[in-house]
């Protein structure tokens, strides 16, 4: 796989955020906002160990479930495998996903050393438990990716999930990543309610009035690649952290198997969100 720095899925191309509009109870809004992690090295193993790892991931998000939701994410990480040996990764990924997850474009591009390694666009549509892909990048083609879902209606699912009081939830997710053309089976674990006020964060989530009164919970996702190998699966990376019942999310670990990163919500800024028409 080599070094895959999307956050997935992302997925944290997913992890989206919305304050309570006026929704039918199965609906879970997400909040407009600006996040910024700073990434720290946790763990390392195997022969292609890394000495030291930092970076930073800019999460900008805004919209609203009658406008649709886009996205501006760039995740910058400098990864020291020793002996002067460093590789830089810039990944810059901006979606829209429609609110009700109907259709998704897409724009992500990748660098390594500031010369470009990867470049996909398309617009994906889904209906019912069909859904396809049109890629202009890297070639022009159509894609037919099956029963998935985009990333915003991925965490949205989650949370709705987490409300329900179930602890689990299987989907397919396609985000546009590894040229467009991949898609990702996710497993989501979900632990215990945190309720409002209870285990104060120390982040930039603290003193955060729109959260101060949301009940959040831990959530493992892991990812597989799908139709790569059949029974026990390992999986290609797996994203850690809590999520607030409104999207935006804190305490990330990002785990890429012979790695795992911890990101730490360094700031956060709120946006207002817009009623729906």
């Amino acid at each position: 796989m080599g070094y895959r720095s999307n956050f997935a899925g992302l997925a944290l191309v997913a992890l989206l955020g919305g304050t309570a509009l006026a929704q039918p109870p199965d609906q879970a809004p997400l909040a407009g906002h600006r996040a910024v992690y700073d990434l720290s090295l946790v763990r390392t193993s195997g022969k292609d160990s890394l000495d030291s790892v930092r970076g930073r991931i800019l999460y900008d998000f805004a919209g609203s479930p009658c406008e649709g939701y886009t996205l501006n994410f760039r995740q910058v990480t400098e990864l020291d495998s020793g002996e002067g040996k460093k590789v830089t990764s810039d990944l810059r990924t901006t979606n829209f996903e429609d609110g009700d997850g109907s259709s998704f474009r897409f724009v992500t591009q990748n660098f390594l050393d500031n010369k470009p390694a990867d470049h996909s666009e398309g617009q994906g549509s889904r209906s019912g438990a069909k859904s396809s892909v049109k890629l202009t990048k890297p070639a022009a083609k159509t894609v037919e990716l099956g029963d998935v879902i985009f990333p915003s209606e991925h965490m949205r699912q989650i949370i709705i999930t987490a409300r329900d009081g179930k602890k689990l939830l299987e989907v397919a997710v396609y985000d546009g990543s590894d040229n467009g053309e991949k898609i990702y089976n996710s497993l989501t674990v979900i632990g215990g309610e945190i309720a409002a006020g209870a285990k104060a964060p120390d982040d930039a989530a603290a003193g955060q009035a729109s959260l101060a009164s949301l009940k959040r919970w831990p959530v493992t996702i892991s990812y597989f690649e799908k139709g790569k190998n059949d029974g026990d699966q390992t999986p290609a990376y797996a994203i850690s952290f809590e999520i607030y019942e409104n999207g935006v999310a804190r305490a990330i670990k990002i785990d890429y198997g012979t790695f795992a990163l911890d990101g730490k919500l360094s700031g956060l800024e709120m946006r207002e969100a817009k009623a729906c028409k």
